[in-house]
């Protein structure tokens, strides 16, 4: 049996000051199949998107892989017809798995390179330099965290446990 946020029954906002997102309140845990995880809620109406490919900006992958360490995508890019375009630079793009404490994680990176051989010897280079800035973020994340976390000033549990008036001097009615 599902019923309103307790909060919302007496007029207050519910702690995260979303009322939408805290409008059914149900004892037992919201469970999530994994395809819930996974799909984010739209953030636009269909209408107002705008999925139109720029023809100017075609590339053509190529997909690399030593099977042992992970892949380089080199994207040559070509013209609206599918020929070469020699006006643009080749790009060249690597990705990687970490295993870590928490699980995999995956890293996506550019390699500057003009070749694919100068791309597979930078690949270490550009993998660690990812994988700094991503432990970067994840540390800026947690202080982020962290920094909302609310704690009470000292003594304010005791005014809290003791009630109204001094310590000890209430009464009980019945």
């Amino acid at each position: 049996m599902k019923r309103t946020h307790p909060c919302l029954e007496h007029g207050h906002a519910p702690a995260r000051g979303d009322a939408e997102a805290v409008s059914v309140w149900s004892p037992q845990p919201a469970v999530h199949s994994r395809r819930d995880l996974l799909v984010s809620p739209p953030m636009a109406d269909a209408d107002d998107v705008d999925l139109k490919m720029d023809s100017a900006e075609l590339y053509r992958e190529e997909i690399f892989t030593d099977r042992k360490i992970g892949t380089i995508r080199q994207l040559i890019p070509v013209k609206s017809d599918g020929s070469a375009d020699p006006s643009r630079t080749v790009l060249f793009a690597g990705q990687t798995q970490i295993l870590t404490a928490g699980g995999t994680l995956p890293l996506s990176f550019e390699i500057a390179a003009n070749s694919l051989a100068e791309a597979v010897q930078a690949f270490g280079a550009a993998a660690k330099l990812a994988l700094e800035d991503t432990v970067r973020e994840l540390q800026e994340l947690r202080r982020q965290a962290a920094s909302q976390l609310v704690i009470p000033e000292p003594g304010a549990a005791a005014s809290i446990l003791s009630g109204p008036g001094p310590a000890g001097r209430g009464k009980i009615l019945r």
